[in-house]
């Protein structure tokens, strides 16, 4: 695998290019046996695994501090799992394909994870910009219809420009900085959008305590939500419009507070239910695993397990919201009669129907509504700016890596220019 098949724009560097496992320790990583239980017992070596790759989606992060889950020192003894140093560069190879960071202090990798200990002729932060210039192109050469893999043997192939180390470093340290002034536009934006969102939040937050949920006497604050919401049917058609729906696994805190969906192109084969534009979409099979949000545009929609409108004059996307709320507080899985933990299984109508939710005028839900109607198309534009963002960033790495300008003179430059938080 050549460096022009892998990343043609390294034909451009000043400098000669290396297979990096000639100046880095090329390594891997391994999962203990779950038949084991001892091996998880004690788990005190964090492990990255492809449930850390989210840290990494947006570049910002370049140092990993901290992995969602351990594993035990019996566990890497009796497993191919290595224990890597701090400064260890990884790599994403399976799955989520091309995502790279930098170790913190000494970490283990699961499988899907190539790692490079640098030597003395390799800085690490400059290994690590490069495999950031790379990241389109590995995600390209990926190999796989399932799930994507980039296999090691090619891996051994992979190849950098190789400046004197002083001069990686200066590369390096400059990338820092501008790098770094771009990512801070990006924080200011998200930052304005997120408070946004929480205002709202905070709106319907206020609406739920005063109902005093799970109170009998609350009177007149809490009704059944087949008394606020009416579930409609409507026979599934051929269309090939954009419908908003929503991932699994959405109903987080983040996602809570940009209480959005993405946009997909219906099949042209009939599935799931048929949902128009200010829909209250319920999609998903367990309450906190699933997502619940509104519609923005018609179309097919699967799998969806309830497609809602409100009675008389309430407003969709304030109940969108409150039950997106509902869900992540776990208010919503305390009426589940499952035996798994946060399970609430959405099709069934009858119990869903039931549940008691918060009332509030209609006056309320137009003035929450029209809040959120405002805001939400500032996603779309955040999202733009983001890749614009992203395209620029890309381009200042990989002319810097492989020698474009001198570091030295541009240092301080604008590479911000045109853009603005």
């Amino acid at each position: 695998m050549s460096e022009s098949r892998v990343a043609p724009w390294l034909a451009s560097s000043r400098w000669a290019t290396v297979p990096i496992r000639l100046v880095a320790r090329l390594g891997s990583g391994h999962t203990p046996s779950r038949s084991k239980p001892e091996y998880w017992e004690g788990c005190t070596i964090p492990w990255i695994t492809l449930a850390d790759v989210w840290q990494l989606r947006s570049g910002q992060i370049r140092v990993i501090a901290e992995t969602k889950e351990k594993i035990s020192p019996l566990g890497v003894a009796n497993s191919a799992a290595v224990e890597h140093p701090a400064g260890t560069v990884i790599l994403s190879r399976t799955a989520s394909v091309g995502f790279s960071a930098i170790m913190g202090s000494e970490m283990a990798t699961s499988q899907d994870f190539a790692t490079w200990t640098c030597g003395p002729k390799l800085d690490h932060r400059y290994l690590l910009y490069t495999l950031r210039g790379m990241a389109p192109d590995l995600k390209r050469i990926a190999m796989g219809s399932t799930h994507k893999t980039i296999y090691m043997p090619d891996i051994e192939q992979l190849k950098i420009p190789l400046p004197p180390p002083e001069e990686q470093q200066r590369i390096a340290d400059f990338l820092d900085a501008e790098v770094g002034k771009l990512d801070a536009i990006v924080r200011s934006r998200s930052q304005q959008y997120e408070l946004l969102n929480e205002r709202i939040d905070s709106q319907v937050l206020r609406i739920i305590g005063r109902s005093e949920l799970g109170d009998p006497d609350s009177g007149e604050s809490l009704a059944a939500m087949r008394w606020l919401l009416r579930k409609v049917t409507r026979p599934t058609a051929h269309t090939s419009e954009v419908v908003t729906a929503f991932r699994d696994g959405q109903v987080t805190a983040r996602s809570l507070r940009r209480a959005d969906g993405y946009t997909n192109s219906a099949s042209a084969e009939p599935q799931g239910q048929h949902v128009l534009a200010g829909d209250v979409v319920v999609h998903g099979l367990d309450g906190f695993a699933g997502a619940i949000g509104t519609s923005e545009a018609a179309g097919n929609c699967s799998p969806v397990n309830h497609v809602m409108f409100p009675q008389g004059e309430g407003d969709s996307l304030y109940y969108g919201r409150l039950l997106r709320i509902l869900a992540l507080q776990g208010y919503l899985t305390g009426f589940s009669h499952s035996t798994r933990e946060r399970a609430f299984d959405f099709r069934n109508w009858d119990m869903f129907g039931r549940i008691p939710i918060p009332v509030a005028s209609v006056d309320e839900q137009r003035r929450i509504g029209k809040q959120i109607k405002t805001v939400r198309p500032l996603r779309g534009k955040l999202d733009l700016f983001s890749e614009r963002i992203a395209e620029r960033r890309q381009a200042l790495v990989t002319a810097a890596v492989t020698g474009q300008f001198d570091v030295s003179t541009a240092s301080g430059r604008n590479v911000t220019e045109g853009i603005t938080a």
